[in-house]
């Protein structure tokens, strides 16, 4: 394979959202509104989880690493949107644009890996409860977080060091808002499809190891709460899963389909990146404050330390 095409291509353009500057300059408010939104959300759910005793439970500590990873998620992507919707040339380096293929690709990774996790710990709590402490130990989180953040880095590096050796054409134009892998292919002059099957791979293997997961400790728990024989029982066992119920079906609609999709650069493909990338982030932590009583308390009597503290 030659190589000689990525010396004179030393950039790509991204086109965006929109090329009417009066819509870029309302995308730029709506979306800094919205990073600095995600950013307060998800930095006072971590606030909250660590110092408050009561919340200091497997799966709050997952919690507490998932809006850590939104944090992460959004800030890979968002500021360089926030500054192409400013400035008239809209580029990014060859480099710039591979680094942030590589987080992408890892953040989203991780998203889904910490997602199934959650959904582990959620069927150890509802079907074994009398055992959870035992199974769910401190030790256990902490290697099933690591293990997440290894298993994804480790499939992006793979990813990106096979499209370090793709060629680029003249062409140069990325018809989306961000780098992300599948947006690379139709620039190359190089043969794409081992690169294609390998992001096929691993959005499948991504897709259905996760998803497997999830499906097997939802069903167990629908099982259980279906046998609980008081009403009651059954909302409060049905309430602690179905957050996270929640985001699992934000995150995995839209990345499922954004992944496997044929790159077109059209407004759904668009429309999904945002859904994951950027809109997730920003409704992880209302989803897990607002429906659950424990954050919403824990907030409430964290606002109030912090006000005596102010007095």
């Amino acid at each position: 394979m030659t190589t000689g095409n990525h010396s004179s291509i030393t950039e790509f353009i991204l086109l965006g959202l929109s090329a009417d500057p009066h819509i870029q300059a309302l995308l730029f408010v709506l979306f800094l509104k919205i990073y600095v939104l995600t950013l307060l959300g998800n930095l006072l759910i971590i606030l909250v989880i660590h110092t408050d005793s009561n919340l200091h439970t497997p799966m709050y500590f997952f919690l507490s690493h998932l809006s850590f990873q939104d944090l992460f998620y959004s800030s890979v992507t968002v500021p360089k949107m926030l500054e192409n919707l400013l400035s008239q040339r809209k580029v990014i380096s060859v480099e710039g644009c591979m680094t942030q293929v590589f987080f992408v690709f890892a953040t989203t990774g991780i998203e889904a890996c910490l997602l199934s996790v959650m959904a582990y710990d959620r069927y150890a709590a509802i079907c074994h409860p009398l055992l959870y402490r035992q199974v769910m130990r401190k030790q256990l989180c902490v290697r099933l977080v690591w293990g997440s953040w290894v298993v994804a880095f480790l499939d992006a590096l793979i990813n990106i060091l096979l499209a370090l050796d793709l060629d680029f054409c003249e062409v140069q134009t990325i018809h989306h808002y961000s780098c992300e892998l599948p947006s690379l292919f139709p620039l190359s002059c190089s043969d794409v499809s081992t690169n294609a099957a390998m992001l096929l791979s691993s959005a499948l293997l991504h897709a259905i190891g996760t998803c497997l997961l999830i499906f097997f400790s939802y069903t167990r728990i629908v099982s259980t709460i279906l046998s609980i024989s008081s009403t009651t029982g059954r909302s409060k066992a049905f309430s602690t899963c179905s957050s996270h119920l929640t985001a699992v079906i934000l995150f995995y609609g839209s990345a499922i389909l954004r992944y496997l999709m044929p790159t077109s650069g059209s407004p759904l493909e668009l429309i999904l990146s945002i859904q994951y990338s950027v809109i997730t982030p920003l409704v992880n932590p209302l989803i897990y404050s607002l429906k659950n009583k424990e954050v919403k308390a824990a907030l409430r009597r964290t606002i109030l330390k912090y006000l005596q503290c102010l007095r």
